[in-house]
């Protein structure tokens, strides 16, 4: 049989629509683009622009910042009052944030002093504590005195000089605050738990200003059984609550001294909401003599 002559294959003459296609595709994808563009936020532009400029330190003789051109007929001004609240708000979070490292280096200092006295660490007797208000360095009241007494037990004033050796090198206030468990104490020299607690936190603050410790940055202060930190239903409660708490202000606003010393006694992390319970006895160093 004669072979079949095999057909030749056609041209095909449509093959420009693919790159006609792939075109417009392209195109519709531009005119997206523009869209977009063109509906940008030019307030948030102008912010985003100005950080990188302040982040890169770009100079005018060696970058130029491209606007937009809506950006430059037409700016968005912030009001003032804006203006100002930005900047209040960039000042307070740089002070907070220079206050917190202050606050980390303080605690690593304290620790380091503390560690011939490793073992107060380790069993709970000796705890240094971050907080919103600062730092607090929370001392029990057997490592400082002997039970329903105010004067400082002789091993004890080595803890405290440890702390006062830190504390001496800054300028942050203060707050030296005593605590008791709810056992009512009722004696010739401590009629309550009030007089009992106030008076061993004047005790420490004589110390520290013994050792160093500049006199202005120190306040006493007796809460009594109000602030406790533990049930006072058991025995390891009570000893716990029974305590001396050096507080450190971060934030001098905090200072006791200061012309509403209620209002900062108030903030501490174990308030009650009772109000007949936030008056505290507050003892200025220059009346303690």
């Amino acid at each position: 049989m004669a072979r079949k002559r095999k057909l030749e294959e056609r041209e095909n003459h449509e093959r420009w629509l693919v790159s006609y296609a792939d075109f417009i595709t392209l195109l519709l994808a531009l005119f997206v683009v523009m869209y977009a563009a063109s509906q940008l936020n030019e307030s948030k532009y102008q912010r985003v622009a100005g950080s990188l400029v302040s982040a890169f330190g770009a100079q005018s003789d060696r970058s130029v910042l491209i606007m937009p051109e809506s950006a430059l007929l037409s700016p968005v001004q912030e009001s003032p009052e804006e203006d100002r609240a930005i900047k209040k708000a960039r000042r307070l979070a740089e002070a907070q944030r220079r206050q917190q490292e202050a606050m980390e280096v303080i605690a690593r200092d304290i620790m380091a002093a503390f560690q011939p006295f490793s073992s107060l660490i380790e069993n709970g007797q000796v705890r240094v504590i971050p907080s919103s208000r600062g730092l607090a360095v929370e001392i029990n009241a057997k490592v400082l005195f002997a039970p329903g007494q105010a004067v400082l037990e002789q091993n004890s004033v080595r803890v405290l000089e440890a702390v006062a050796q830190v504390l001496k090198d800054n300028d942050y206030p203060i707050q030296v605050e005593g605590h008791t468990d709810s056992i009512p104490i009722v004696t010739d020299k401590f009629p309550s738990n009030w007089e009992l607690s106030a008076v061993r936190a004047s005790s420490v603050v004589r110390l520290l200003i013994g050792s160093g410790v500049e006199a202005g940055r120190l306040t006493a202060v007796g809460y009594g059984e109000n602030r406790p930190v533990d049930s006072n239903d058991t025995e390891d409660g009570r000893t716990r609550n029974r305590r001396v708490t050096v507080m450190i202000l971060s934030n001098p606003e905090h200072n006791p001294l200061s012309d509403n010393p209620k209002d900062a006694s108030q903030e501490t992390e174990s308030a009650t909401a009772a109000d007949s319970e936030r008056t505290a006895c507050l003892f200025r160093p220059e009346k303690l003599a």
